[in-house]
């Protein structure tokens, strides 16, 4: 039965079975390709017959989104650069669709994700603030409400819905996680937090931004790094941000990465037999640096301290890639789950030596090294496998995406394209032909075709960069092209008046806690449980 459908289902959306693909061979390294024109006005098809047969058929697909954070661009194997070990994510790429344009909507997490679980431009509704630490605990700080998440449209049509791992997007009850759509969540609230619990920091290198230091200096005491290699000191990440199973606070036993892919896949477990939606929100790589020392054990070639943190970082991220995988396939949903893998913003290279390479720029700028991050997508037989996709592929398409499949209720105002829709057509352009980002400070690109214009910040003038030519925007063609430059500002000008004007952060928040500096040096209290790591 499963198989006519199947058969069926090819023939109506007019595309071959699954059968008859053919993956193309992958280079040993990987370059960056030239990217297609992007053309207006394309019109695109529904795949509602899909959905039809799939709601007839009473097996939904599932839904499995992984974000990674502060990932760059040109880190992992997949992306060529073979330093760090990833057997996890590369084989993910192998056995899906590598997007070598994958954008998100902002050079940092909240707004980022904001657009994610919207499947909106979070500047539709003034969303471009990035809350740090007890600002987190604002009322102003999170999702809008006026807001409805993907997810919470899913759990609508009777999808089981969880969250592992980080939020970030509000801490005030009404914007939690179980409020904005999810049955289930596990993980923390705001932008970070310590891999395992302390001081002391037992099993794990921890390496802390500690601007008191002369620049560029570094102290070691024990397993504790110190360093004066980034703009500002280590916050305070685990101040009023506990670890949480719903809404009751934990302490994890386990290096926190590998406790959220545990959970992930312990969610996998418990739920396969019902159509489900999972997202899988880790915060590696984010800083603090902090790395189990069972992973560095492996990594001593990499002489660097700093780089060698990070890569343990990663290798724990990838191990739980490949685990969740293990946890799909365990339970034959490999066909009928949607996987999407993300970095949430580009790597700020300074303080992770997170790399964006070949790329300019990394998190919180609006060059190409912010937005455009590493992104794959896996559902055999119906994204194609093997294959490297050039044009533009937005982290708001997998709302749209996952909508689609579900046979969901879609929202009226959306941004946010279904794959279905084009990408079994190669030769077919992109379906994004204009992308819009406007980041805090007066930052702002956009992208029109092959064209993109960066405001580096407020008061300086447009730049302009022909990305097919100079996808690393070394070159600003601005004096070149004048014409093409108010081109390009008036579009981004037309579209700008259509957002909302920015939310505004108070500075004031609530009394701070000692630095992270002082916790690292101050001994454990007697009344509190130190728990060590796996």
């Amino acid at each position: 039965m499963i198989k006519l459908l199947a058969a069926t289902l090819f023939t109506r959306i007019g595309i071959p079975a699954p059968a008859q693909e053919s993956a193309p061979d992958r280079p040993q390294r990987f370059g960056l390709p030239k990217i297609l024109v992007i053309v207006t006005g394309i019109a695109f098809t529904s795949s509602a017959a899909c959905v039809s047969l799939y709601a007839e058929s009473n097996e939904r697909p599932n839904i499995v989104v992984i974000i990674a954070d502060d990932l760059g661009y040109g880190e992992t194997g997949m992306m060529g650069n073979q330093e760090i070990p990833t057997p996890g994510i590369d084989q993910l790429a192998k056995d899906g669709l590598r997007c070598l344009s994958g954008y998100v909507t902002a050079a940092y997490c909240s707004p980022s994700r904001a657009g994610l679980m919207t499947g909106r431009i979070q500047s539709r509704f003034g969303y471009d603030m990035n809350p740090t630490g007890q600002r987190n605990l604002l009322p102003i700080a999170g999702l809008p409400l006026s807001e409805t998440t993907f997810v919470q449209r899913l759990s609508d049509a009777g999808y089981h819905t969880g969250l592992v791992g980080k939020w970030h997007l509000g801490s005030t009850p009404d914007k939690h996680p179980l409020a904005r759509g999810f049955d289930s969540f596990y993980g923390f609230l705001h932008e970070g937090h310590y891999y395992v619990p302390g001081p002391p920091f037992k099993d794990v290198v921890t390496m802390i931004r500690d601007t008191s230091l002369p620049k560029g200096e570094r102290q070691r005491t024990d397993d504790v790094i110190r360093g004066n290699y980034a703009p500002i000191s280590e916050p305070d990440y685990d101040g009023h941000n506990p670890v949480m199973r719903g809404q009751q606070h934990v302490v994890e036993k386990e290096y926190l990465t590998d406790a959220i892919s545990r959970e992930a896949a312990q969610y996998i477990d418990d739920h396969h037999a019902n159509p489900f939606c999972l997202v899988v929100s880790y915060n590696a790589v984010h800083s603090p640096l902090q790395a189990a020392k069972s992973d560095l054990q492996s990594l001593s070639r990499i002489e660097d301290e700093q780089r060698r943190v990070f890569a343990g970082m990663l290798v724990a991220m990838d191990r739980g890639v490949t685990e969740i995988r293990e946890a799909i396939d365990r339970h034959a949903l490999t066909r009928r789950t949607l996987l999407v893998f993300l970095s949430d913003n580009g790597g700020p290279t300074e303080e992770l030596t997170s790399s964006n390479a070949p790329l300019r720029g990394g998190k919180g700028t609006p060059y190409e090294g912010g937005i455009r991050i590493p992104m794959i997508w896996s559902m055999p037989g119906r994204i194609p496998a093997g294959r490297d996709e050039t044009r533009a592929v937005l982290s708001l398409d997998i709302a749209a995406t996952a909508l689609d499949l579900a046979g969901a209720a879609k929202p009226e105002q959306t941004d946010g394209i279904s794959l279905l829709s084009w990408i079994n057509s190669p030769s077919r352009e992109s379906v994004h032909d204009r992308l819009y980002w406007r980041l805090g400070r007066g930052k702002s690109a956009f992208r029109s075709g092959n064209w993109k214009i960066v405001r580096p910040k407020k008061g300086e003038p447009f730049e302009l960069y022909h990305l097919a030519s100079d996808p690393g925007e070394q070159r600003d063609l601005s004096n070149e092209y004048p014409a093409k430059l108010s081109e390009v500002v008036n579009q981004w000008a037309a579209m700008d008046a259509t957002m909302k004007p920015p939310l505004v952060l108070p500075r004031s928040q609530p009394q701070s806690s000692k630095s992270q500096r002082e916790r690292a040096d101050a001994k454990p209290k007697t009344d509190r449980q130190v728990l060590p790591t796996k």
